[in-house]
């Protein structure tokens, strides 16, 4: 029997799954308004939607009655929070499986609600936001990636079918996102992005949080006993979805060009199977799978590394600032607005391992570098990314609706 996934704003755990009986109340007779969140990515599994909404959802629930319209990645229930799933498609692309569509089953619990909140242009996410405009419902979308740089770069395998896939999303893009009430953006530079597309609808902005009392420094040497790992190596990190427009094969040629005799490149997360075969040919690369307990790798790290060739925020980026490490990080999305070169973080040019393995042995050669951009990388993040702050601005971006 299949567990469900438990979430409250600081654990999860499995228990056992039983699913609840559903009674329809007219909006009339609620006082507080419903709330139907919509998702292409959902636990249990996880990647930084399903991270995003397993802030979101214990703090919205204290102000909406929260349905959630997601795909059936396995049994799944929130304290409080009905959840809704959609039975997964036949075809598989790359490491991930799109949900059916079903238009009709969502354009039920459309109907059903007072606002929407979408999070992705998936089956789940257009359908939702087809439903909204034919049932005038007012529909939110939070803005986590830039859809027409992630879907070519993901999907296609060659420049040339790349090339050919850019105009119809951006199409596609401008398509629907235009018929949302409101965009909410993670940055100001990701809105005029957006804008510059001629994506029209109206854009508010609310940066992403981090949870700095979970993310925190650590003990790096019990952390590398616990996970037993080497304790004199030099451990660089990544942890995220491994997909090919996550770059981590320049990640791995830069590795392989250090110059140093007892090294580990950590990647903590899963993905395109390909990407993951070539990284296990290799004894000093450790692959550890799917987790959401991802602080305790981090405090195994001596720099984290961001290869991506595209990014809004990068909640893993923040995470790892949170947790005092050096960050080099392609220049990307909303990354350049809080990662200063030289001061809490360094760059690379996400197409040379040269240059990237250049930034990493200026880190292992200088110990008090290292620590100087790690202690000022927890100190950008405790100033100025908080999950109350976000769910803050989003409440009130629904409240508006």
């Amino acid at each position: 029997m299949m567990g469900r996934v438990t979430i409250d704003r600081y654990e999860m755990e499995n228990v056992e799954w039983q699913e609840q009986p559903r009674k329809e109340t007219p909006p009339a007779a609620r006082e507080r308004r419903r709330l139907l969140i919509t998702t292409d990515n959902f636990l249990p599994r996880w990647d930084g939607i399903s991270r995003f909404l397993s802030e979101m959802i214990p703090r919205l629930k204290q102000d909406y009655d929260i349905v959630v319209v997601a795909p059936a990645y396995g049994e799944v229930a929130i304290d409080g929070v009905e959840v809704v799933q959609i039975p997964l498609a036949r075809r598989r692309f790359g490491d991930y499986t799109p949900a059916r569509l079903a238009y009709a089953r969502v354009a039920r619990e459309v109907r059903r609600a007072d606002i929407v909140f979408n999070q992705a242009l998936g089956p789940i996410g257009v359908c939702a936001i087809l439903a909204a405009k034919r049932h005038r419902r007012p529909i939110a979308n939070y803005i986590h990636s830039i859809e027409w740089e992630l879907a070519p770069k993901a999907l296609a395998p060659t420049t040339v079918i790349r090339g050919l896939i850019l105009p119809f999303s951006k199409a596609f893009t401008r398509f629907f996102y235009n018929r949302c009430s409101t965009l909410i953006v993670p940055s100001e530079n990701i809105s005029e992005l957006f804008s510059w597309q001629h994506v029209t609808a109206p854009k508010r902005i609310v940066h992403l949080g981090v949870d700095t009392t979970k993310f925190t420094i650590g003990d790096r040497k019990s952390a590398r006993e616990a996970l037993q790992l080497p304790a004199d190596a030099f451990i660089i990190g990544y942890h995220g979805r491994i997909g090919h427009e996550k770059n981590i094969l320049t990640l791995l040629r830069a590795f392989r060009r250090l110059r140093i005799k007892n090294k580990r490149l950590l990647i903590v997360g899963d993905g395109v199977q390909s990407i993951k075969s070539r990284l296990l040919k290799h004894n000093d690369v450790i692959v550890t799978g799917s987790t959401n307990h991802v602080v305790k790798w981090l405090h195994c790290v001596d720099v984290y590394v961001q290869p991506s060739f595209t990014e809004t925020t990068s909640l893993t980026v923040l995470e790892a600032m949170s947790c005092g490490l050096p960050v080099v990080s392609s220049k990307v999305g909303f990354i350049p607005y809080y990662i200063i070169d030289g001061e809490n973080g360094l760059f690379f040019n996400n197409t040379s391992p040269y240059d990237l393995s250049t930034k990493i042995m200026r880190l292992h050669d200088d110990p008090l570098l290292r620590d100087a951009l790690g202690k000022a990388a927890r100190k950008t993040i405790v100033d100025r990314f908080d999950w109350e702050s976000t769910a803050k601005g989003i409440k009130q971006v629904l409240d508006d609706l």
